[in-house]
């Protein structure tokens, strides 16, 4: 068994640039905490792939965080949350947390008037999973789901805000609040769409809370590893590091925008099969 203060890095998992949403949180949450991010950009987009297809590459980049000595993982991707995440659980060497959970009890919390809005990628609406997981925090609730498509690519295309992203998340959101005009809450349910947050909230308007999994995934990390006795020991800031199996500039000039200066240099890695 390790020891308590376990110095060991968290490591963090995602299709893509989506993930740094959750990144950022642990960060603030954890700052003595070293972190090793992963995202694998050369194979993104996740969400139109098959569910089997989504297991084995996420199996795959998982199996390169744990020969990093990780001692969390955190999957950080909605669509391999949905589809791997008891498989991660089966091989992983240590505790899993998935995205899918954290944020559909927080958005079962902020309804009032028990209708709450899904978007996510086509793979993890096809899933079921946050009708299920909203279901099982309060089975009162009613749920419905829209697919998103075009909205990875344009985050991972580093296209945040500006015309055409106001126009496609404005086509979506009407989509979706056509058919449920009662929707109270809107749960983004890819990692990648709190990047887009300032378009999709003044699309939304004043009356929807738009809630994401990043800032309770980074709650219950924090809470796991106090249960485990896991915090590290060390009283400075930890080492963090950010690797892409794509293209490092296209994935450095979005990866810019969530933490600027405090960008480390971006690595680039090369995830073998297993």
């Amino acid at each position: 068994m390790r020891p308590r203060n376990d110095s060991r890095p968290i490591g963090v998992f995602d299709s893509g640039v989506g993930g740094l949403t959750v990144l950022a949180e642990l960060r603030r949450r954890l700052p003595a905490e070293s972190t090793i991010y992963l995202g694998d950009n050369a194979r993104a987009p996740y969400g139109p792939r098959p569910a089997d297809e989504v297991r084995t590459f996420t199996l795959e980049s998982v199996g390169w965080l744990l020969a990093q000595d990780v001692k969390l993982l955190v999957l950080a991707c909605n669509t391999a949350t949905a589809h791997a995440l008891p498989l991660v659980r089966d091989v992983a060497t240590v505790p899993v947390l998935g995205v899918v959970r954290p944020g559909a009890v927080s958005a079962a919390a902020s309804t009032r008037a028990g209708h709450v809005g899904v978007i996510a990628t086509a793979g993890t609406v096809a899933s079921g999973a946050y009708a299920a997981a909203v279901g099982e925090a309060d089975p009162r609730l009613v749920v419905t789901q829209l697919a998103c498509p075009e909205l990875v690519p344009m985050v991972e295309a580093g296209q945040l805000s500006g015309p055409v992203a106001e126009a496609t998340v404005s086509g979506y959101l009407g989509d979706l609040f056509g058919a449920d005009p009662l929707i109270d809450t809107l749960l983004l349910g890819c990692t990648h769409y709190p990047l887009l947050r300032p378009v999709i909230e003044q699309v939304a308007g004043p009356h929807v809370a738009v809630v994401d999994s990043a800032f309770t995934t980074a709650l219950a990390a924090e809470d796991l590893l106090d249960v485990l006795g896991a915090r590290t020991g060390q009283d400075g800031p930890g080492a963090n590091r950010i690797v892409t199996t794509g293209d490092v500039a296209t994935f450095s000039a979005v990866a810019a925008t969530v933490f600027g200066a405090a960008l480390p240099s971006v690595e680039q890695a090369v995830v073998a099969a297993v």
